[in-house]
């Protein structure tokens, strides 16, 4: 080959490399709060670190149980499963993946900071059996531990040891540590460089031990808060994904010609939580004596808001009201019972009236605005519906950044919360959101410490019952209680409204994760 031929080659080489790194912006109205995948429980923070790390049982593009760092797992007794490990895997920093890891990573998960103290709160032990075999003992049986494992993202034990990072972040604390801004997973992306607030970059992992379908090198993810902002970068070609679509630009970007708006039902069940364990509010100006501790109060809010008109105005029709705490698509869903209370103003006043407070009261509610579909406008809804029977809302809207620290802290009188169950079962939902709180990560995000021992007896026992006609009818029974004793204020399920440039392929998954490894540039 002459010197002019050897040129030629490498120029067609290099022209062929550059054009397959492909990259692909994304535009999302609020950003993960660390790259520590232990710090918080949310959606959002745990789709953008599950590009990075991964835990042992994954799930597919259709949200069904597949082989992650684990290639298989059985019981070998009832509250033993044992866990092969996947030989051959590396942590982005060149370390190999081994049992010790897992161990590592359950004690983190379990311990003071960790957010996901509920994936594991019902754990006893786990113990290495050899390098790529460990043993999880679980305090009871525990027939779905599979599916609870698929958000507990692996660590290594080597690197965050060196890097001080044996702790979680603990975002209540605004306690921050090299886990917050570097990571070092085993997943099919790489951190290349976290700007909070401004733009993370990830690289595909050259060395991943499984198969990326996509054909995307480079993610750039951009928070813009601003809808319209939004959706502009998007239709000039600044960003190639946005996420959400405002409700009142979807007509606009499918007209475009430039790009499209990808919709589909959500399995995240947005709510309010009150409150109902001080015996004075923070944030109110009753006196004395918690209002929401009556459940004459709580009903009285339920049946002041008037969520088809929010569903009508607000949300434009993409919502499914609810009267449940999970939706359609989550195991033990019973729509008989997914029977809202009417909306009735006049009866709410005189449930006021009877409960001591018939000219209402005032109260403060923590909303984010840039966490929900229209959370901000929904929190205004809602405001305007409780302010006709009497009940004046202090407002108190905020980035998602300082909201879900102050409410973690459970700094707050009346909050919204978002909730779709890691584990797609009703249990996870009993468990994290209902339960009586204690310290062992049950109840961690029954924000408002509503507590039922009948239902708590419930949930230990639909996670041990494997005949699936009885494990149903527990979940009813619990369902039940909780909405007789109006535990909470369930609102809706929103829909999901992404827009994606017309050269950009990419899956919607009805859990509102965004892996990477799907995306793909024409």
């Amino acid at each position: 080959m002459t010197f002019t031929q050897t040129a030629a080659a490498l120029l067609a080489m290099t022209a062929v490399g550059m054009a397959s790194a492909q990259t692909v912006r994304i535009g999302n109205q609020g950003d993960a709060l660390s790259m520590d995948p232990h710090s918080l429980n949310e959606s959002l923070q745990l789709s953008v670190t599950g590009n990075v790390y991964e835990p042992l049982v994954a799930r597919d593009r259709n949200l069904k149980v597949i082989p992650g760092l684990a290639t298989s797992w059985r019981q070998t007794s009832p509250t033993v499963w044992r866990f092969e490990l996947r030989k051959g895997v590396q942590f982005h920093d060149g370390t190999p993946f081994t049992a010790d890891d897992v161990l590592f990573t359950f004690a983190r998960a379990a311990g003071e900071g960790s957010d996901m103290k509920s994936y594991v709160n019902d754990v006893k032990e786990v113990r290495k059996v050899n390098d790529h075999v460990v043993d999880i003992e679980t305090k009871t049986p525990f027939p779905i531990l599979p599916d609870v494992l698929s958000l507990l993202y692996i660590m290594s034990k080597k690197w965050s040891e060196e890097n001080q990072a044996t702790r979680p972040v603990d975002r209540r604390k605004g306690i921050e540590n090299a886990a917050s801004f570097r990571a070092n997973g085993t997943g099919p992306f790489r951190l290349r460089e976290r700007q909070p607030n401004v733009k993370t970059t990830f690289q595909r992992n050259g060395s991943y031990w499984g198969k990326i379908e996509g054909n995307v090198v480079n993610v750039e993810y951009t928070p813009i808060g601003n809808d319209a902002t939004r959706v502009a970068a998007l239709l000039s070609g600044q960003v190639d994904v946005i996420e959400p679509v405002p409700l009142q630009d979807v007509q606009r970007i499918n007209g475009s010609g430039k790009s499209k708006v990808l919709q589909g039902p959500e399995l995240r069940t947005i709510f309010l939580g009150m409150d109902q364990k001080r015996d004075e509010l923070l944030y109110s100006n009753v006196k004395g004596k918690n209002p929401f501790k009556d459940k004459r109060v709580r009903q009285a809010f339920y049946q002041a808001i008037d969520i088809q008109g929010i569903q009508r105005t607000v949300m434009r029709g993409a919502s499914s009201p609810t009267a449940l705490m999970v939706g359609p698509g989550i195991t033990g869903f019973d729509p008989a019972l997914n029977t809202r209370l009417p909306y009735d103003p006049e009866a709410a006043k005189k449930l006021l009236a009877e409960a001591g407070y018939p000219n209402g009261f005032e109260v403060a509610m923590n909303c984010p605005n840039d966490r929900y579909v229209n959370d901000g406008n929904v929190c205004q809804a809602v405001a305007a519906n409780l302010a006709r029977v009497g009940v004046k809302i202090n407002l108190q809207a905020e980035t998602k950044g300082t909201y879900f620290p102050k409410i973690l802290r459970r700094d707050t009188s009346f909050y919204m919360l978002g909730w779709t169950p890691g584990t797609y079962d009703a249990h996870n939902a009993l468990n994290a959101l209902m339960r009586c709180v204690d310290d062992s990560g049950a109840g961690q995000f029954n924000l408002g410490s509503y507590c039922n021992p009948k239902l708590d007896e419930l949930t230990n026992k639909i996670q041990a019952e494997t005949d699936k006609s009885k494990r149903d009818a527990m979940i009813r029974e619990a369902f039940k209680i909780h909405s007789d004793d109006i535990g909470h204020l369930p609102l809706h399920q929103q829909a999901l409204a992404w827009g994606v440039a017309n050269n950009v392929s990419l899956v919607q998954m009805a859990d509102n994760f965004m892996p990477f490894r799907y995306f793909s540039v024409k």
